[in-house]
């Protein structure tokens, strides 16, 4: 038999009305009441009612996360990774998560998010890879709905977010690889609709700049952040009357594509070429060779992500509305030997 409010109102002496507030965290319940109700409704072994519950906040406690990728995503580590942190994150404020699924710019993404939206699926959404311009922040604010976005955008629109500076982490890379007496550095760069590939072919271009090397637009081109897509343009860069000697990519996957594509003509990353990635993937530190990068805690954004969504649908402030945490520069095997 289930325990109920009424077995726990008789153990501890309150009434049924004055458990169900301690146990809802209202703030007319003293601190030492909650805790006195919280700790016998554990040892009763008390679970809530869920929709009941629901139904009475008109909340579904369940977070919304609509992946935006392009391939597979399960075989992609970074979005495991931000998937584990954002569910984790909700799961420690006894939020669900609610995933789905949508290709970047497809025709069919509005309707994924009404669905959500309209559908009352979910209590907020988490929104990552911002764009430029982006249609999603732009409707989900419209509609007055609580979200918030792993990156920023080009736009005006004041809304939470979380990012990294990818600007820096990656000025920091190409500036290390000078210091390497690298002078040809490639950069595969992700794909330009998105707003932290504005953001980190900024790096790149002003550790140049920096360090008075020149320019060359031959060195630059843009991939899809998959592994393939990586080997694809790594092919084009050796392919250049002077290929580069060191390549940064915009993400870890793309940078495992690139030594694939090196090490497929002989030569030896690290050696002969040298190749950086971006994330830190768990990856990362296991292939071979071990991949140089730049960290970024994919894991903890995730679970800041969605913790701060939560404070957000439950209208609590946040000490802070928008963060750009510090990347940090990981050197491994493939940047040869600094």
């Amino acid at each position: 038999m289930s325990v109920t409010l009424k077995d726990i109102a008789r153990k501890v002496g309150y009434s049924v009305t004055t458990v169900s507030r301690a146990l809802n965290d209202y703030d007319d319940v003293s601190q030492e009441t909650k805790q006195l109700i919280k700790r016998v409704a554990q040892e009763v072994g008390y679970h809530p009612h869920v929709i009941a519950q629901s139904l009475q906040r008109r909340r579904t406690n369940t977070v919304g996360f609509i992946v935006p990728a392009t391939d597979r995503y399960l075989s992609d580590p970074y979005f495991l990774e931000l998937l584990a942190g954002i569910g984790d994150g909700a799961a420690s404020c006894d939020f669900d998560l609610l995933v789905s699924t949508c290709k970047p710019m497809d025709t069919k993404e509005r309707v994924v998010y009404e669905r959500m939206v309209k559908g009352r699926r979910v209590d907020g959404i988490v929104v990552a890879r911002t764009r430029c311009n982006d249609e999603r922040i732009a409707y989900l604010m419209s509609e007055g709905f609580p979200l918030i976005a792993f990156g920023r955008t080009a736009s005006e629109q004041d809304f939470p977010y979380l990012d990294v500076d990818g600007e820096e982490g990656v000025c920091e890379a190409v500036k290390y690889l000078i210091g390497l007496g690298h002078r040809r550095i490639g950069f595969i760069t992700p794909s330009m609709y998105l707003m932290f590939a504005e953001h980190r072919l900024a790096g790149y271009k002003r550790a140049l700049q920096d360090n008075g090397l020149e320019l060359d637009p031959a060195l630059v081109i843009e991939g899809n952040l998959t592994q393939s897509g990586g080997y694809q343009r790594m092919e084009q860069l050796l392919d250049l009357e002077e290929p580069p000697t060191a390549v940064v990519t915009g993400n870890d996957l793309m940078a495992f594509g690139a030594m694939e594509a090196a090490q497929e003509r002989g030569l030896v990353v690290g050696r002969d070429v040298a190749v950086i990635g971006f994330d830190d993937v768990p990856l990362a530190a296991h292939f071979h060779p071990t991949l140089t990068t730049i960290r970024q805690p994919i894991y903890d954004i995730g679970k800041m992500l969605s913790q701060m969504l939560i404070k957000i649908i439950k209208g609590e402030n946040l000490a802070q509305r928008q963060i750009i945490l510090q990347p940090e520069l990981v050197v491994r095997e493939s940047s040869g030997v600094g």
